[in-house]
């Protein structure tokens, strides 16, 4: 198997308790700044009630409600390609730490209050790379996050705990 492929299911033992939330970001509409939050509230079936997703003014119309990326990830192609990522620019809305999202495939799994459910990767885009910088998408590759939708919805904090359901 590839590195950066996603296996289609995790071992039945892994801990329950699988890292936290790092970093929570959210944009008013599409196109504009990722702005660092320490709280935001997952609506169901909507998303982030700060985000562009859960306002209805993204661009894209996948049903991806809420997306996440690894920190350890975004260290990693800032050192590899010196891409700028601290401040929102990946686009994704949570930031984890000490998560494998390899664990997240075909789960349910708790961020703070919320209830969310993975649907599937969130490769990077053009649009993405468009008003970013030209070497977004190729930093980003395969690894650049997962959609999730929000089953139940809940606060969300930076710190608060990511918990697998099922």
């Amino acid at each position: 198997m590839h590195q950066t492929d996603f296996p289609a299911s995790a071992p039945e033992n892994e801990a329950r308790s699988a890292g936290a939330v790092e970093q929570i970001f959210c944009a008013q509409a599409s196109g504009t700044a990722m702005h660092a939050v320490d709280t935001a509230t997952a609506v169901a079936e909507r998303g982030l009630d700060r985000d562009r997703y859960g306002r209805g003014t993204g661009s894209f119309h996948d049903d991806c409600q809420v997306t996440l990326i690894a920190g350890e990830h975004l260290d990693r192609i800032t050192a590899e390609f010196g891409v700028r990522v601290l401040h929102g620019e990946h686009r994704r809305n949570i930031v984890t730490r000490g998560l494998d999202h390899a664990l997240l495939v075909n789960r349910r799994f708790r961020v703070g209050e919320a209830l969310l459910e993975y649907q599937q990767q969130r490769l990077p885009c053009a649009y993405l790379v468009e008003i970013t910088e030209p070497r977004m998408g190729e930093a980003l590759g395969e690894q650049a996050g997962i959609c999730a939708r929000v089953i139940e919805g809940g606060a969300i904090h930076v710190g608060d705990t990511v918990i697998l359901v099922d």
